[in-house]
């Protein structure tokens, strides 16, 4: 049995689904950033945040999967209008963002239970996942899985997304992790498979409600109905 636990977040541990585009969203978060000094209109906020966003990722060059620093643009978008400001604000920006525009979020069934029996048999766990850090550890406290893992990984800490080898690099070296003692688990059979591939990692594939139309994967391991329940089974199936 692997040592070291890699799962992505999204789509495999967390069910969830945002619309950034509804106007609610923009309508609360100019009346925020104007309560705060920057007066913005709706369709002006939303267009500078566009436009600030693409700019940052036309300008990282250093890989064919950008992501950016998002507290950057939220930062900036104070900046604009004249206005200092915080770690503190800039984080209950992007916690009020992420809040309107998320339309349900919950663990998929089993979840807990998996990360539990691993933790009672001294696995470690970490997640790597493509996302902004400001999102994730908030929506991981709120769901009550947090304190399972032992390293947090968010491709906006070094804006470099999966499939990169170097995002995948980033973890294992940092960590000190053996490659032959790990495992990686997502639910993409691009960002996560192909490049846990490219990283000399094992992987086990999980079809989810957020998976790619698919049929076929190369993947070391495979679970097409997507039950969480049968991850431990499948990967005792085969000896190592």
């Amino acid at each position: 049995m692997y040592k070291n636990f890699i799962f992505d977040l999204y789509g495999t541990l967390i069910n969830i689904h945002t619309n950034e585009s509804k106007s609610i969203l923009w309508k609360k978060l100019s009346l925020f950033y104007s309560y705060n000094g920057a007066i913005y209109k709706p369709s002006e906020l939303k267009q500078a945040y566009l436009e600030e966003v693409n700019k940052k990722l036309k300008e990282n060059d250093k890989t064919k999967y950008p992501d950016i620093k998002l507290s950057e643009v939220f930062k900036k978008l104070y900046e604009d209008k004249g206005i200092k400001v915080d770690e503190q604000l800039i984080n209950y920006s992007m916690r009020l963002f992420r809040g309107l525009s998320t339309e349900y979020i919950s663990l998929y069934p089993g979840v807990k239970k998996l990360l539990t029996e691993l933790k009672a048999t001294n696995k470690k766990i970490y997640m790597l996942s493509n996302g902004q850090r400001e999102f994730t550890v908030p929506e991981l406290k709120y769901l009550g899985i947090h304190d399972y893992f032992d390293g947090l990984y968010s491709s906006s800490d070094i804006e470099i997304c999966k499939p990169d080898k170097a995002f995948f690099d980033y973890l294992i070296n940092n960590e000190n992790l053996d490659r032959e003692e790990s495992i990686f688990i997502g639910n993409d059979h691009l960002c996560d498979v192909e490049g846990a591939k490219a990283a000399s990692l094992d992987c086990l594939y999980i079809h989810s409600n957020q998976s790619r139309k698919v049929t076929k994967v190369d993947s070391d391991y495979v679970l097409w109905d997507g039950d969480v329940s049968k991850i431990l089974t499948t990967l005792s199936s085969r000896n190592r």
